[in-house]
């Protein structure tokens, strides 16, 4: 579907809001039927795993939306234009399109609220652009201005998994200004999150993954891992349980009392 750009942009006066006149989420595509290929499967796990343990504490989960290779519409200027950040979230906003549609893209002039962090998975074909390396001031921008000075978002982190480089920049003023990771982590105050990198196993691969952790320290749990350390911890009880029992027969024979006879 084509979007006339001229009849969105005419001027009138006084001119009405964005919401009435811009194209909306149902106007705007997720996908460019014309864009070659979808993202590899590391892009796929690695999105799954920062949506899984994404839980800023000051925002409940139906105020936070989260997203992956979705079309991101930033300027009212030009509807059709778009970037597709690996992974983006924004707090403040339901999970759902006017709280009830699945999105089928952002638009960010209908939201109303910019995303907060976006992050870029480097793969060969997109580096140059997701490290700002590119020529600038062209239409239409690169993705590096539109997520520094069109949306101005104020995290925008970056992974490398071939070298498991991490790179992140926090917005100062007009610019991104790089950070400097202990350990290969960072900690978002605007988040009440940090970000980094984990060694372990996610759908059966062991790599280093890009996850978040709390304000102790500590990697946030997926629902899997959640019910999984709840049904070790139901076992471990249930094995301490058979263990007292057993503690406390073994005491009742010592002193010539069957266990098996007391009622």
């Amino acid at each position: 579907m084509s979007v006339k750009v001229e009849s969105f942009t005419q001027q009138i006066n006084p001119p009405h809001s964005p919401k009435e006149v811009l194209p909306t989420m149902y106007d705007l595509p997720s996908e460019d039927p014309e864009e070659p290929g979808l993202p590899d499967q590391f892009h796929l796990l690695q999105a799954q795993l920062c949506s899984a343990t994404f839980r800023p504490p000051h925002y409940p989960s139906n105020r936070t939306f989260v997203a992956s290779d979705l079309n991101l519409y930033y300027d009212p200027l030009h509807p059709t234009w778009y970037k597709r950040p690996d992974w983006f979230a924004v707090l403040g906003v339901s999970r759902f399109y006017q709280e009830q549609e699945l999105r089928l893209s952002y638009v960010n002039w209908q939201e109303g609220i910019r995303p907060t962090v976006a992050i870029e998975f480097l793969s060969p074909s997109t580096r140059a652009e997701d490290l700002g390396e590119t020529e600038r001031n062209r239409k239409p921008p690169t993705k590096w201005e539109v997520y520094e000075q069109i949306l101005a978002i104020p995290y925008y982190i970056i992974f490398d998994r071939l070298t498991n480089e991490l790179q992140a920049f926090q917005l100062d003023g007009i610019h991104y200004r790089k950070l400097e990771l202990t350990q290969k982590r960072i900690w978002l105050p605007d988040l009440q999150l940090g970000l980094g990198l984990w060694q372990g196993k996610y759908e059966e691969r062991e790599r280093k993954w890009l996850r978040w952790y709390d304000s102790e320290g500590k990697w946030i749990l997926t629902d899997a891992e959640r019910e999984s350390q709840r049904a070790e911890q139901e076992s471990q009880r249930a094995e301490q349980e058979s263990q007292r029992a057993e503690r406390l027969a073994q005491r009742l024979r010592e002193a010539g009392i069957d266990p098996d006879e007391i009622e």
